[in-house]
């Protein structure tokens, strides 16, 4: 709860106010039941040596009192509510913008371990359940600790027989609260765990919908996500069981206390301790004192519900965050890149995924890595684009280490095409504009032009502002691939990554990807590094790179490399075997 405490700090004024409006609104509703004690002291039980005009405007005048203080109550609560809402909605919002900030500046390996929506299934839980808890607080909580000052003070002046009564309640209430509270927590750990793992499995089947009905596996996925389901059904019955015990017993030690404090009146009322007024101002403090305490069990339940959730919201803020240098060298165009001894290990894994690479690049150079899956082509490139960090060895960018670069700044200056095209829906320009927002129109057709999009632009009747669609559904898979590099490009990249980017296409279709890809590689304005499986979309490169088990075991160019009778070799016999290549 410390870390809730810390985000109300930061609107502490509103709070108080809060708190005064309900201490205001509690404090005049209690008014309520003292004047009707007066009344009935002092006009009712004394009538008949009233006057007609002194009982009258007597009685009116505390009942204009009464009413007096209700408006105050009223308006007081009106207030109260408002200011409570803006407390929480300030306060969640704050929570979410900061989970997600934090979230955004995580290192990358944190999410290959995480499903998808499983950080914003924490965030959205965080900021519920935390507002939830705000709002019984201030309208619960707090107010029957004023009511219940109030209740002692008056209880104390009257009979401390009373005040005794009314307190016998808290040892029993507090200790099965606390006995079954704890059982709640345990409980409700788990059904945030469920509920959060059951968000990305939802996530990942709805996100991969074609290929589950595709493979007619629908039927399977709803069996799957409704086992979780149903064991989350389970834990909510669970809770509720506590949470029903817990207030039973609240209940009903609540209502054997008030009916031992109406004996106890009437039999102070008989030793004419007290008066027939007092006896009902005593009576309905009893209502507003153990009405808000019946609903102590849904308070305790909210207050459980926040704790788990800040636990689980306060583990993404202390997950560690990338690494940036305090004084980062500021980093000019691109000249020349060289990976030095280069080694990197996930952390799940038992050796290294790349061992001892290195390799030296400059502008106007064409690269490429090719090998069998599982070689470490991939994480060379994740570690090229700062996502990972060497565990031995260092990048350098002009003969800069990574270490001393803010990778933001360095990840500005290269364009990146992968086999998973990832359009958004909207126009032509809005994807483009995506990676270079000042750009013009000029720009996006001259970038159009080098990734050969002129069919596409010639079926776009309103040009750069037609509709392409979420995810680009309405146009063909190549012309996906050139709009992706049509951004690549209009990012104007010292480095330009083209990660498999043929590899989800038909055969004749990346043939003409091939082409446009050596176009663009034939600009001598970046480096161009190629990840590829299918050599014959590298054969132009001005240097391949053999990997092997994550070792560079061959490099030289394509002719280079079939004469060596290798790795290289192996492969590009038996591709050529499945169909013809384009000398």
């Amino acid at each position: 709860m410390g870390l809730l405490l810390n985000y109300l700090k930061q609107h502490k004024w509103i709070v108080v106010l809060a708190l005064l409006l309900a201490g205001i609104n509690i404090g005049f509703s209690l008014l309520d039941p003292y004047i009707t004690g007066r009344i009935l002291d002092r006009f009712i039980n004394k009538k008949d040596t009233l006057t007609y005009n002194q009982y009258l405007w007597g009685s009116l005048g505390l009942i204009g009192l009464a009413i007096g203080a209700a408006m105050v109550s009223r308006i007081a609560k009106n207030f109260q509510d408002y200011f409570t809402s803006v407390i929480v909605q300030k306060v969640g919002a704050k929570m979410y913008a900061d989970g997600l900030q934090h979230s955004l500046k995580l290192p990358y390996q944190v999410f290959e371990d995480q499903r998808s929506g499983e950080t914003l299934g924490i965030l959205q839980k965080v900021r519920l359940d935390s507002e939830k808890f705000i709002t019984a607080f201030i309208s619960i909580l707090f107010v029957s600790l004023i009511g219940m000052i109030f209740v002692i003070v008056y209880s104390v002046s009257v009979s401390y027989k009373v005040t005794l009564v009314y307190f016998s309640a808290i040892p029993i209430i507090s200790f099965v609260s606390w006995f079954l509270s704890r059982k709640i927590k345990i409980i409700q750990r788990s059904i945030v765990g469920e509920t959060t793992a059951l968000a990305g499995s939802t996530t990942e089947s709805l996100r991969n919908i074609e290929l589950v009905k595709s493979l007619g596996l629908a039927d399977q996925e709803i069996e799957r996500l409704n086992k979780t389901t149903y064991k989350i059904l389970g834990l909510e019955l669970k809770k509720v069981k506590y949470v029903r015990s817990m207030s039973f017993v609240q209940g009903t030690t609540v209502n054997l206390v008030r009916s031992t404090m109406v004996l106890v009146l009437l039999l102070l009322i008989f030793d004419n301790t007290i008066s027939a007024g007092q006896y009902f101002s005593f009576l309905f403090y009893s209502f507003f004192l153990f009405g808000p305490l019946q609903e102590l069990g849904n308070v305790i339940l909210t207050w459980r519900e926040a704790e788990v959730s800040l636990g689980n919201f306060k583990k993404i803020l202390s997950t560690p965050v990338d690494k940036k240098p305090v004084n980062p060298t500021s980093i000019a165009k691109i000249k020349d890149l060289t990976f030095s001894a280069v080694g990197f290990k996930h952390l799940t894994a038992n050796r290294n995924a790349l061992e001892n690479i290195s390799f030296k690049t400059q502008n106007g150079q064409t690269i490429a890595f090719v090998g069998p899956s599982g070689s470490g082509k991939t994480t060379l490139v994740k570690l090229l684009v700062g996502l990972y960090q060497p565990k031995e060895g260092e990048i350098l960018y002009n003969g800069i280490s990574s270490n001393d670069i803010d990778l933001d700044a360095l990840r500005e200056k290269i364009g990146f095409v992968t086999q998973d095209t990832q359009l958004f829906s909207g126009t032509i320009r809005e994807n483009l504009l995506f990676v270079n927002p000042s750009a013009t129109d000029d720009d996006c057709y001259k970038v159009l032009n080098q990734a050969a999009c002129q069919t596409l632009l010639a079926r776009a009747d309103k040009g750069l502002d037609s509709i392409i669609g979420e995810g680009g559904v309405k146009v063909s898979g190549g012309e996906k691939q050139r709009l992706s590099i049509a951004r690549a490009l209009l990012r104007q990249p010292d480095i330009l990554v083209f990660d498999e980017a043929t590899s989800s296409l038909d055969s004749i279709t990346e043939e003409e990807i091939t082409k446009t890809i050596r176009s663009v590689s034939d600009l001598t304005d970046h480096i161009t590094i190629l990840i590829a499986h299918r050599l014959s979309t590298i054969k132009h490169a001005d240097k391949i790179y053999v990997l092997e088990k994550g070792h560079i075991i061959e490099q030289g160019k394509h002719e280079e490399l079939i004469a060596q009778n290798g790795l290289y070799q192996a492969m590009w016999r038996q591709q050529i075997g499945e169909r013809v290549v384009e000398a």
